[in-house]
């Protein structure tokens, strides 16, 4: 059977390919060995830099031809790494065999083949790469969407910042709100954990077999490898060293950027509860496009696919995220391959994220405001403004106002204007009162 969308296993691969395409350049098996390619060039040049002695030779004006090895890898590259795995059943050990290769294409660079690799454990390529995938990820698909979710909520926000609405506490009628600003919180919430996912630290573990630079140090003791490491992890590849490691990165970092994205997943999936809803409410009505079909049996329906698809992906990425966050910390004494395994699957919850955004917004764009229901249960509730018809009272020191309020209100019985309106009349009030207390509506008692 041919691997494609209709015989992948995972849906992220399959029925979402379309959604989750982007990310095959930061998460897959060819985007993972050409950011281990991207590492072991970077790391060869900046030795070269130093340098080493015995690379005080090499010509710089190869520089730009060691990194068009990484610049201009494709699909028929990776392919040679996995070919060379099969003999070495080592994956980075492949990547640098076939980095020697390429040197051997350029010419005359044997005498520094010996340097690739040199020194470094398979981690230190490893304990960079993902990192700096993850980051460039999140910078280039998944940032740009969360910020288009965002930027659709500001919107409809301020479309329908004047627009009362009935709130439901504990599913109950409650003091009326604005449609605008209950979106608004969103939009706030979104946005204050976009921004504490953004100031989380991207680290990387350098440091060699289990952490000293023991081979580094055993061979040129007089170098300062620590000061090395921090400046190639920072100036090449954008990150920040972790300082005492073993022979893994420690994660404790990337533990809380998948935990400020499972936050932030949380937000959603409260989003996506709210509009269905309010669908459900009939706040909304959704647009109808030329032959889809909501139930295979009902006709009339047009239910709200897009947000339970998004709640169910979410659920899936958060579970995920949780696991990753938890595990990845974790490990027997120096170093153990757990954690080699679970970073394999660091893409699996961000395309389930992303494939959720984009169901979300699809989602919202279908909504049409159905602004005569509103008006019609804000209508049918007049008893929402007894919190209002009593606070006045207090502040007029009338005598227990809320218990008077009370009796009125919470009883089986419908509250209608008239109902209100012949309590009021019936207050030992000043008529400014009455008046003030009369102009009161469930369209109007909506606070600032």
């Amino acid at each position: 059977m041919t691997l494609d969308q209709l015989t992948a296993v995972s849906p992220i691969d399959g029925r979402y390919r379309s959604k989750t395409e982007p990310l095959a350049n930061y998460f897959s098996e060819y985007a993972l060995i050409k950011y281990r390619v991207r590492v072991e060039i970077e790391y060869f040049i900046t030795l070269c830099e130093l340098p080493l002695p015995q690379l005080a030779e090499f010509d710089h004006a190869l520089f730009d031809r060691l990194r068009d090895i990484y610049r201009h890898f494709d699909e028929k590259d990776a392919a040679r790494v996995k070919d060379i795995e099969k003999t070495t059943n080592h994956d980075v050990k492949a990547v640098e065999y076939f980095i020697k290769e390429e040197f051997d294409k350029i010419g005359g660079l044997e005498a520094f083949k010996e340097f690739i690799h040199f020194g470094l454990t398979s981690q230190d390529i490893n304990n960079t790469s993902v990192p700096l995938s993850i980051k460039e990820a999140l910078e280039q698909v998944y940032y740009p969407q969360i910020q288009e979710l965002i930027d659709q909520l500001q919107q409809y926000a301020e479309e329908w910042k004047e627009v009362p609405m009935l709130a439901k506490t504990h599913g109950q009628p409650a003091s009326p709100t604005r449609l605008g600003k209950e979106i608004e919180v969103f939009v706030y919430r979104l946005t204050e954990q976009l921004d504490l996912l953004k100031s989380c630290r991207f680290t990387a573990k350098f440091g060699g077999a289990t952490g000293n630079y023991n081979a580094h140090h055993v061979a040129y003791p007089t170098y300062n490898w620590r000061e090395f490491g921090n400046k190639f992890v920072s100036e090449k590849l954008g990150l920040e060293r972790e300082q005492w490691t073993t022979q893994i990165s420690n994660y404790d970092h990337l533990g809380s950027i998948f935990d400020a994205i499972r936050r932030i997943n949380t937000i959603i999936i409260d989003m996506d509860r709210d509009f269905w809803m309010y669908i459900s409410m009939e706040y909304f009505k959704q647009k109808i496009k030329a032959g889809e079909v909501g139930s295979s049996a009902m006709p009339h329906k047009v239910n709200p696919i897009d947000f339970e698809n998004s709640e169910g992906n979410l659920g899936i990425a958060n579970a995920i995220l949780q696991f990753l966050a938890m595990k990845l910390p974790v490990s027997r004494l120096q170093r153990d391959l757990t954690d080699s395994t679970v970073l394999r699957n660091i893409g699996v919850p961000l395309g389930h994220s992303v494939i959720a955004i984009q169901s979300t917004l699809k989602g919202l764009r279908k909504l049409i405001l159905n602004e005569a229901k509103i008006e019609e249960d804000l209508d049918n509730t007049w008893a929402v403004v007894a919190e209002a018809i009593q606070t006045i009272l207090r502040r007029e020191a009338y005598p227990h106002p809320y218990e008077a309020l009370k009796a009125l209100t919470r009883t089986n019985k419908t509250m209608t204007e008239e109902t209100i309106h012949e309590f009021i009349q019936g207050l030992n009030v000043s008529e400014e009162v009455k008046a003030e207390l009369m102009a009161i509506t469930p369209h109007n008692y909506t606070g600032m």
